[in-house]
This record gives structure tokens, sequence and C-alpha cells, in this order.
């Protein structure tokens, strides 16, 4: 699969994921088989672009390309002005968000809203596009609900538009992340155009990457909330692609020393009190199929320091490793 000039292997892509894919979390991806990783949703609005939050999330320093950045807005030449100061700050790829469902984006009509205005996608899709000279991509919805099913439609406008790959989450956007996707309609979707068409939502494992990418007729699939405390399904789903058989899972001592990784790379990128702050909840994910899941988090989530919350953590795990129960009931 190709973006632009960018070869894109394996056909697995981390989608982006507002406070989940900073530059930590893709690049431990991309490092366990990503093909590509998007980066979490910046905004367009100028007056937010030198805060902390916006800072770490323009930081594509050390990354490795193709580096792609999602903007969100709603006004084109904000949007395209965005566009070229994220290529100005590193991004290789321009992303742009019609498929975020939350309600404070939605209800200043940026991301899936967009979905129900027709002209507005077309107006914003040509300013992003005409703006910068790298690939611009989309993500969307089948549209914003059941009686409003757009989604083939802004397809083929952003085919029109110039957009070099779309991606599709197979959700209306008042399912949020309920039901079942829709992959009939990203394969009517996929049959309908000539640029990537990357189907997205369910995507949970190798056979059902696979599954998805026969029954849709698409050129990549995109994993998200699955990544989450399992990083490792990238190169499990390349591996089954490639040669039809599953990978065991990690070891408990390779699940340790990843783990222990990102947390130092969230110490390091954000500083000590935020990187303890966020790194909590990627604990949680990296134990949630553990019996000690509750207790584990409980003691974890005390740790005030990056020393003890590394500490704490490579404790757990070495028990694990050693087969015996970990001691979870000591006070951080």
């Amino acid at each position: 699969m190709r973006i632009g000039p960018y070869s894109l292997a394996p056909r697995v892509i981390l989608a982006p994921m507002a406070g989940v894919t900073d530059k930590p979390f893709r690049v431990l991806c991309k490092r366990l088989g990503a093909g590509l990783c998007v980066s979490e949703m910046t905004t367009s609005d100028p007056r937010f672009w030198s805060t902390a939050k916006s800072r770490h999330r323009m930081d594509h320093d050390g990354e490795p390309d193709p580096v792609s950045v999602q903007i969100a807005g709603t006004v084109p030449q904000i949007m395209a002005d965005a566009a070229r100061y994220n290529v100005d700050h590193g991004a290789q790829i321009i992303d742009i968000n019609m498929g975020c469902p939350a309600k404070k984006v939605c209800n200043a009509w940026a991301g899936s809203a967009l979905m129900r205005d027709e002209g507005l996608v077309a107006r914003i899709l040509e300013a992003v596009v005409k703006a910068v000279e790298v690939p611009v991509t989309l993500k969307i919805r089948t549209g914003w609900d059941h009686d409003q099913r757009n989604a083939p439609l802004i397809a083929r406008i952003a085919q029109d538009a110039g957009i070099q790959a779309l991606a599709v989450h197979g959700r209306t956007r008042d399912q949020q992340y309920t039901g079942t996707a829709e992959y009939d309609t990203i394969a009517a979707i996929k049959a309908q155009l000539s640029i990537p068409v990357i189907a997205n939502g369910d995507v949970d494992g190798p056979r059902k990457a696979a599954f998805v990418l026969a029954q849709t007729g698409c050129d990549a699939v995109m994993v998200g909330r699955a990544a989450q405390g399992r990083p490792w399904i990238f190169r499990e789903i390349a591996h089954f692609l490639a040669h039809g058989e599953e990978l065991p899972p990690p070891s408990l001592s390779e699940v340790r020393d990843i783990l222990l990784g990102h947390l130092q790379h969230l110490h390091a990128f954000y500083g000590e009190l935020s990187g303890v702050r966020i790194a909590r909840k990627h604990l949680g994910w990296y134990a949630k199929d553990r019996p000690e899941n509750a207790a584990f988090r409980a003691v974890v989530n005390r740790a005030d320091s990056a020393e003890l919350q590394l500490r704490l953590t490579r404790d757990y795990f070495d028990a694990l490793v050693a087969g015996v129960t970990p001691e979870l009931s000591a006070a951080a």
C-alpha cells in the first residue's frame, strides 16, 4: 500500500486516539510492527499551538518515517494554515479528522459532525490539499446516524478533492463505539474508489484483521482500542497476514521490558510529574487481563515518582515471571 511517495508495510495502521497515540506510544507501536502510526488529534486553532499539550502533540523529533499528523477543525483556511504549520514542524502526511464522535468535538461542528455538511467537507479538503505538498488523508465514519449514512458520497468528494487515502470507521457517530462495524459499507466504499481505503472498527487480532481485509477488499486495516496495553498486536497481525499462522503471545518478561521502556519514555517525554500521571492508564491497560489487575492499579496509582512507579511495576512483573503471586498489599 502506498500513500503518496510512502510505501507502507505491513498493512496495519495505528488509529489516531486522543490522549493515547502520543509520540511514546507511536514510536513503540512502530517498533512492534505498525506500518503507520497516526498522531492524536491536533487543533487547527493557532491560539492553542503554544500550549504544553499542543507542543507535545506536535513534537516529532526522532519519530520514524512517515510522520502522519491528524488535524481537526471547521474553517477551510484555518485548516489549511494548520496543515502548513504541521508540515513545517515535521509532518509528512496530513490526516483530517472527520471521524471523532466526542461531544466536545462534535458540538463545535468538527470531527464526525462535519459529515452533515457535504459542501463544507469539500471546501475543507480542497483547501488543505492545495495548501501542502505532502499527501493528505481523511478519516470518516459511515455517517452521522442511521438515517444519515452518507460515507459513500463523502468518499467520492474526498477522492475528487485529491485525498490520497481514506480510513473508514464502520460505525455512525451516534453509535460511538457500540454495536458492530459495518464492513459491507466499507466494502461498498472501497469498490467505488481508486485511492487506498483503510478499514477501521473491531479489528482486535490477527484473524479478525485477515477477515476484515477479505470482507472489505481494503488495502489495510486500522487498529485502535485493541492496541491499548497490547502494542505487539501489530507484529501479530503482520505475521499472520504474511504467513497464515499466529505468533505465540509475548512472554511475561517481554511484556515487562516493553512496559518499563514505555514508562521511561513517558517520563522523559512529559517530565516526571505529568509522565507518572499519564502512565497510569497505560499500566491499567497492560495489566487488564491479569486477575490481580484491580490490586495492581490500586498500588501503582499511588506512586508519585518515576522511580517508585518503575519499581512497583518491575516488582509486579518479576513476581509473575517467577511464578509467584505479586505482593500488592504493601503501601506504595
